[in-house]
């Protein structure tokens, strides 16, 4: 029980920001343009046994983007925890890459609160405000100020623009390497080919390009911890990329990682993804 409970407190720290959310306020442009929104409801589940439910929100608007998640304890989820768990993010997509302006996350797992205002300008973190902070240990890598710049927050990671509008998933789409400030640690997302998938009956039906993934310890980290050395070593990580609106940017389809508990997976039951054409004013 101890082992679920660590490892429902770890899913609402990390995986919150990526799979679960809320309502959006519109964005804002010069004149019409294309608009693309994805709402979706998931699953996080854990050698099959669901432990929590998230849904996801998500504004493209011309090269703006704005999202919101949320995530709460599901099926025998519910025995070890009471949390919940939010963030918001916002900024652009610029050509191949993601310029992220605000990130917030709140949330309370195990009787603790945790909260992240990220302001983000010109390439780099300009202020900040973490709680908790983490306790002085010599062990630990220290955060600079070049392990602030040019990073994308936990959710804006989830957008992977491409050059090519072609909207047909490739080998490089996961040619990429994602460099993500969590207002704690700096770490990197190591993208790479695995292989293409056909899906269909959530709301999205086509290919998926799927992609290992690799989690790259930077700084805010403390290297003799058993959790580091088992992220940094994990080779079963994976995640299956769907393109959304023209198909400029890609997004999450499907997430596995594997633990010491068992393949944790979030995994969508359903989505909603529409574009259009809107008139909006600034």
């Amino acid at each position: 029980m101890s082992r679920m409970m660590c490892l429902f407190r770890r899913s609402m720290r990390f995986v919150a920001p990526v799979v679960a959310g809320g309502a959006l306020a519109a964005l804002a442009s010069a004149a019409q343009a294309e608009t693309t929104r994805l709402g979706g409801v998931y699953d996080v589940s854990v050698s099959g046994f669901k432990i929590a439910r998230g849904s996801l929100s998500l504004v493209l608007q011309k090269n703006a983007y704005s999202a919101k998640v949320g995530m709460e304890p599901a099926g025998i989820g519910t025995l070890f925890s009471t949390g919940k768990g939010g963030a918001e993010a916002s900024g652009w997509v610029n050509g191949s890459g993601v310029v992220p302006s605000r990130y917030k996350m709140a949330s309370r797992a195990a009787d603790r609160d945790f909260f992240v205002d990220l302001a983000q300008g010109s390439g780099r973190v300009r202020d900040m405000r973490v709680t908790p902070q983490f306790k002085p240990n010599p062990e630990r890598i220290k955060v600079r100020s070049k392990h602030k710049r040019n990073v994308v927050d936990p959710l804006s990671a989830i957008l992977m623009p491409v050059k090519s509008a072609s909207g047909t998933p490739d080998a490089s789409v996961c040619k990429r390497r994602i460099p993500v400030f969590d207002g704690w640690t700096r770490f990197d997302i190591q993208l790479s080919y695995k292989g293409m998938k056909d899906v269909s009956g959530r709301g999205y039906d086509g290919k998926v390009v799927v992609c290992s993934a690799r989690w790259i310890p930077v700084a805010g980290h403390r290297p003799s911890r058993a959790s580091v050395k088992y992220m940094a070593e994990n080779r079963k990580m994976e995640a299956w990329l769907a393109p959304i609106g023209s198909g400029r940017v890609f997004v999450p389809y499907r997430i596995a990682m594997g633990t010491k508990s068992g393949t944790l997976v979030v995994e969508p039951r359903k989505l909603d993804i529409s574009s259009g054409r809107d008139q909006a004013s600034r």
